[in-house]
Parts: structure tokens; C-alpha cells; sequence
């Protein structure tokens, strides 16, 4: 009976800690670190302020698991679009990337969340923050060298330099995606359908160079 009844306080305070999680994510996005009450939080729930304190140690604690949950919500919503459209050719999976991200911060709060603290962290909590920002991007530059090195493998792109593009295209993103957060949906897409072209052009222009050096029975080897 005592080991069952250890067992539920722990699912408990588990679930309770839960929930201040996902109240806090929705605070957080919505109004930032700064703007955000501990107090609107713990009514949210159903709890007492003080009762936060028994599970994070303050707001700051609070904000960084709340965060660090965000950039795991929108790693794994990340893989499942790739998943979900594995038998698009490369080119249609990176171009529906952008729109399927603005989707995402529209519908989400941890996209919001995450979003926001990649280009404006609290001053505060810079490093911490960045600590989280770049490992994120990181992953994601080496799971989209290792997709276009598939796509090079059954020979979609022979002989595409894959973990250049990949660093081009998360520049590419990185430049149209501010506009999510500072600027509107019609300057974002106005950006992203005037920017795509150029970019892939040049993707195309590195296949084209690296046929007319490559001799045509290497580029499948």
C-alpha cells in the first residue's frame, strides 16, 4: 500500500507539473518571458501561485523546461512533415517546408514559443536560451544534409554538394521566416515566392556544373 500510494503522488505532481508546462507554453508565446504572470499560470490550472515552487523553482526555471519542451514539440512535428511527404521529390518537400512552418506558428503555441526566443531571447536568459537555439538548428542542418544525400543516392541531384545546400537553405529560411514574427503572412509569402526560384535555380546550377566536370558514368557510382 505504501509503495502504491508513492506511485500515485509521483504520477501526481508529475501530471501537475505537466500541466503548468503546457499552461505556461501558452502564457510564454502569447505574451513573452517578461509579460508573463506566474500567478495567471497557477489560475489557469487551478493552483496556487506558491504551488509552482514545488515543482520549478521559479519563473525563470519554469521558462526554460516550458522552452525546451517547445524545440522538442516542433523537432518531432519537423520529422513528421518529412515522413508525411517522403514520396515528394526533394525540390516539392523543401518548397512546402516554408508554408507548412507558417501553418505550424499559426496553430501552435511551442512554434510561437520557440520561434520568438531564436530571433529575440529574454536579454537575461541569452545563453541559456542560445544554449537550446543552436543545437536545434544544428539538427536540423545535418538531417537535411543527410535527406538530400538520400536524394543523391537514387539519383535525383548526382551530384549536389548536400551539406552546402543544406546550410543555404537554412539561410534561405532564416531570411523569410523574421517575417512570420515582424512583418505579416502577405510580406512572408511575398518573400518566400520571390525568393524560392533564385534559390533553387541555383541548386540546379551546382547539379548542372557538376555534371559538365563529373563524367557521366560517375555521377551514379
Amino acid at each position: 500500500m505504501k509503495r502504491y500510494y508513492l506511485t500515485t503522488v509521483r504520477k501526481v505532481n508529475t501530471m501537475t507539473a505537466q500541466s503548468i508546462r503546457d499552461a505556461a507554453l501558452f502564457h510564454f508565446a502569447r505574451d513573452g518571458y517578461e509579460g508573463a504572470s506566474l500567478r495567471a499560470i497557477a489560475d489557469e490550472v487551478g493552483i496556487k501561485k506558491p504551488s509552482i515552487y514545488a515543482h520549478f523553482s521559479g519563473k525563470e526555471d519554469l521558462f526554460m523546461h516550458t522552452l525546451d519542451h517547445a524545440f522538442q514539440e516542433v523537432r518531432r512535428h519537423i520529422l513528421e512533415f518529412f515522413r508525411e511527404h517522403a514520396h515528394l521529390p526533394m525540390e516539392q518537400r523543401l518548397r512546402k517546408l516554408p508554408d507548412w512552418f507558417e501553418q505550424e506558428y499559426q496553430d501552435h503555441a511551442s512554434a510561437r514559443l520557440m520561434l520568438r526566443n531564436c530571433y529575440y531571447p529574454p536579454p537575461d536568459l541569452y545563453t541559456p536560451v542560445m544554449d537550446l537555439v543552436y543545437p536545434f538548428l544544428d539538427g536540423m542542418e545535418r538531417a537535411l544534409s543527410r535527406l538530400l544525400q538520400r536524394a543523391i543516392r537514387q539519383g535525383e541531384h548526382p551530384s549536389v554538394p548536400a551539406e552546402q545546400v543544406a546550410i543555404a537553405y537554412m539561410t534561405f529560411l532564416d531570411g523569410i521566416t523574421v517575417e512570420i514574427i515582424y512583418g505579416s503572412s502577405r510580406r512572408y509569402k511575398r518573400r518566400l515566392n520571390a525568393a524560392w526560384p533564385v534559390f533553387w535555380h541555383g541548386v540546379r546550377s551546382l547539379n548542372e556544373q557538376a555534371r559538365s566536370i563529373v563524367p557521366e558514368g560517375d555521377l551514379t557510382s
